[in-house]
């Protein structure tokens, strides 16, 4: 199996395999999202600018529900951020990845509001039981979203704010800028450095 990027069996920096070099030099966002895994903050804004849309995108054809499409796509690039450091160039581009994480987490979407849907039903019927599953992946939601919120607390106001409408309000950096009446550059900057905050109060490393 091909070694995931940052591991002991990538090459030698500045010594790419072939098949990694080829991948870079054809996809733009390859060398992004390689200074992305090493906590680049400013590579981070372009890549959140470049994929978003099709992220977005992908989510509205899976749910056909625009509020909870924006709420996976801000998920989906909060993974992208966190998990910058496995992709691999030499498996596929950038954007393809991107879009796996989207798909999985739009149909994961499904199933959860599905499973919620399946309950009320059991409930409103006089039934109470629960699967086993059903209830720890409910348990699992609850404390990923306990340890974000944690993780929000440890920002900065402005910070926050910028954080909380790019990732759960789903604005662009230009849109926030409309909003809050600051220079574009202020809201990426508020945006990268709230995110490398929230990276590292989640535990996740460089």
């Amino acid at each position: 199996m091909t070694p995931l990027a940052g591991t002991g069996g990538s090459p030698p920096a500045g010594r790419p395999s072939t098949g990694a070099g080829a991948a870079r030099r054809e996809d733009p966002l390859a060398e992004t999202m390689a200074e992305v895994a090493r906590g680049d903050q400013q590579a981070f804004a372009v890549l959140y600018d470049a994929l978003v849309p099709r992220v977005l995108g992908m989510a509205r054809r899976v749910l056909r529900n625009h509020a909870m499409a924006e709420e996976v796509a801000q998920e989906v690039m909060l993974e992208v951020w966190r998990q910058a450091a496995r992709y691999d160039p030499a498996r596929g581009g950038v954007s393809t990845w991107a879009m796996t994480i989207a798909h999985r987490r739009a149909v994961d979407r499904v199933r959860s509001v599905r499973a919620a849907e399946d309950r009320e039903d059991r409930v409103a019927a006089g039934s109470g039981a629960r699967e086993y599953d059903e209830v720890a992946e409910s348990a699992e939601q609850h404390e990923e979203e306990a340890r974000v919120r944690g993780a929000l607390d440890s920002l900065t106001a402005l910070q926050r704010e910028a954080v909380e409408l790019a990732y759960w309000g789903g604005q662009t950096s230009t849109e926030i800028s409309a909003r809050l009446g600051v220079p574009v550059p202020t809201v990426k900057t508020r945006l990268r450095d709230g995110l490398i905050r929230l990276r590292s109060a989640l535990g996740v490393s460089s």
